[in-house]
């Protein structure tokens, strides 16, 4: 990536951050990256509110005020980092999670002209009516409410649809690549000045960041999600996930069904079960994340609407730019820990831990074990309803960190996911029992798992691979009996201490020459009448040979 931090449009940039990084209390930072030039002071008693800050609020407060007053991409990357747990501090992640990307709307007269280039044509053709006022205004993009014109059918009647477009903001793309380029630059300078902060990766964040902003601001992926969740709920009356409308939708445009529901804690002032609201929400995401291992990763309160009756009230998923995803041999291994955790089986827990992160390096197995005891003995033996299945996900994986090992991303966003609607779910009905709730499904999985056909299907899978490797095996031996014909093939062994031994043994064969010498000469000195060099001479000798022998003797201890 060509980095354009030489351009003045790009320095103003940079200044402007370290204008708010010392604003909040950061001058030590930028005093070690070396970006306190003359021109990034700030104004006249800056500097005494500054330290007046770092008195009064904590280290994540200050960092979640800097991201907000940077702009959009910072808030997204705060957003970002607090789906890390795992290498970020609790305090900050709590503090992160604060972050709104609520924003002033951009004028309609900016935004028409990008609806009908991305449409290939004025509004007018495509739609019957269009609002000049969002509904509602994000970092990336606002939505609008519309009438798009449709073929008419018979249960549309005159054609005519009440649709919401999201619309991306303009420009927004060059701001958020200006930014991505000014965060690369920014993470390898504190990686390179700041030594210690190389255990949060500030690189890979920022890599994550990228990966997740660059497949959000490209809206087809939004509307391949919703149809994606539509089928994985197929028949499922109690969720709903807005229709997309391909022929008005693009990269930057994405126009869906309009559904006028309810934010959820209005929804349950104005007479919804909040019980059944939140036991719904609870086994919905239980489905997406280890029924279909496709999930919504960010189901705060704002991405969910109710609809529907309070005897039956049917929840709608918005927002479906940012999904997690668990492939097949994962979701085992989750559901292996969510099984051990229902059961409250501690060695359970701790080898399907084991299994799902990746060590760092050789972990003392017993030890570890010990960690997932003691953290279990906290939640094991209370009732059901007053174990939070957030805060043991949350304990385990600080634990697995002691350790050095990597928790893969996926997991920590089904870890959010799962905290976000538990927390949801519990100020909707405090009694929620999670754990009771998570119990029929994972035994259910359990007992698929075992049954006679999900057995028979491994067993033809397994027959299958031994079928596949057996047919190769003769070709692999007939090539390696070609090679050995045409002297191709080639054996090397390395022996790890051999190095050693070779530079130990020219070591000695050096000394023993230089000793010899040191002795002959001295004898011949003597032989000649000079006794006092060939006393020299003999006298070098016997100190090289007791040094030799008392260092090999230290480095043999």
């Amino acid at each position: 990536m060509a980095s354009i931090i030489n351009t003045v449009r790009d320095m103003e940039r940079l200044r402007q951050i370290t204008v708010v990084l010392l604003k909040h209390g950061f001058g030590d930072l930028v005093q070690r990256l070396g970006l306190s030039g003359g021109e990034a002071k700030p104004e006249a008693g800056a500097e005494q509110e500054a330290d007046q800050k770092r008195k009064r609020i904590t280290f994540g407060e200050r960092l979640r005020l800097v991201l907000q007053d940077l702009g959009p991409s910072f808030v997204k990357l705060g957003q970002i980092i607090s789906t890390r747990p795992d290498i970020i501090p609790p305090d900050v992640v709590v503090e992160l999670k604060k972050l709104q990307d609520e924003v002033p709307p951009v004028p309609f007269d900016e935004v028409k002209a990008d609806i009908e280039s991305s449409l290939g044509g004025p509004i007018d053709e495509v739609f019957a009516e269009f609002g000049t006022h969002p509904i509602a205004s994000a970092s990336i993009a606002q939505v609008y409410r519309a009438k798009l014109k449709v073929a008419p059918l018979p249960a549309s009647g005159d054609g005519i649809v009440d649709v919401a477009v999201k619309v991306q903001r303009p420009k927004i793309r060059g701001v958020v690549e200006r930014d991505l380029d000014l965060l690369y630059f920014l993470a390898r300078l504190i990686e390179k000045a700041v030594p210690e902060s190389r255990i949060y990766a500030p690189t890979g964040l920022v890599s994550e960041f990228d990966r997740a902003i660059t497949a959000e601001l490209d809206f087809t992926n939004e509307a391949d999600n919703g149809e994606r969740f539509a089928r994985n709920f197929e028949g499922i009356e109690s969720i709903r996930f807005p229709k997309v409308y391909r022929q008005a939708s693009s990269k930057r445009i994405l126009t869906l069904e309009f559904i006028d529901g309810k934010k959820v804690y209005a929804a349950v002032k104005s007479g919804f079960s909040g019980e059944k609201i939140a036991k719904t929400a609870v086994n919905l995401i239980l489905k997406m994340i280890y029924g279909d291992g496709f999930f919504h990763a960010d189901p705060h309160p704002g991405n969910i609407f109710i609809v529907g009756t309070p005897e039956q009230p049917v929840i709608v998923m918005l927002d479906l730019g940012l999904v997690g995803r668990l492939s097949p041999e994962m979701r085992e291994k989750t559901v292996d820990l969510m099984i051990a955790i229902v059961r409250e089986d501690l060695d359970a827990m701790a080898e399907a831990f084991l299994a799902i992160g990746r060590p760092g390096a050789r972990v003392d197995r017993a030890a570890f074990k010990a960690e997932v005891q003691r953290i279990g003995q906290k939640f094991v033996g209370k009732p059901l309803k007053e174990i939070e299945l957030a805060a043991l996900i949350r304990d385990l994986v600080e634990g697995a960190i002691k350790f050095d090992i990597e928790i893969p991303p996926d997991f920590l966003m089904m870890g959010k996911s799962l905290m976000t609607i538990e927390g949801i779910g519990k100020e909707l009905y405090p009694d929620l029992d999670v754990v009771a709730e998570c119990r029929p499904f994972f035994m259910r999985l359990l007992q698929e798992r075992y049954s006679p056909v999900r057995l028979s299907e491994n067993l033809l899978r397994g027959l299958g691979r031994l079928s596949t490797a057996a047919s190769g095996f003769p070709m692999q031996v007939q090539d390696i009996l070609e090679d050995i014909r045409r002297g191709n093939l080639s054996v090397k062994t390395v022996d790890p201490g051999l190095p050693k031994i070779v530079d130990r043994l020219g070591r000695r064969i050096f000394s023993a020459v230089v000793i010899i010498g040191l002795l002959g000469c001295g004898t011949a000195l003597v032989l000649g009448h000079h006794y006092y060099l060939g006393g020299i001479a003999w006298f070098l000798a016997g100190t090289l040979f007791f040094w030799h022998w008392a260092l090999d003797l230290w480095k043999n201890w």
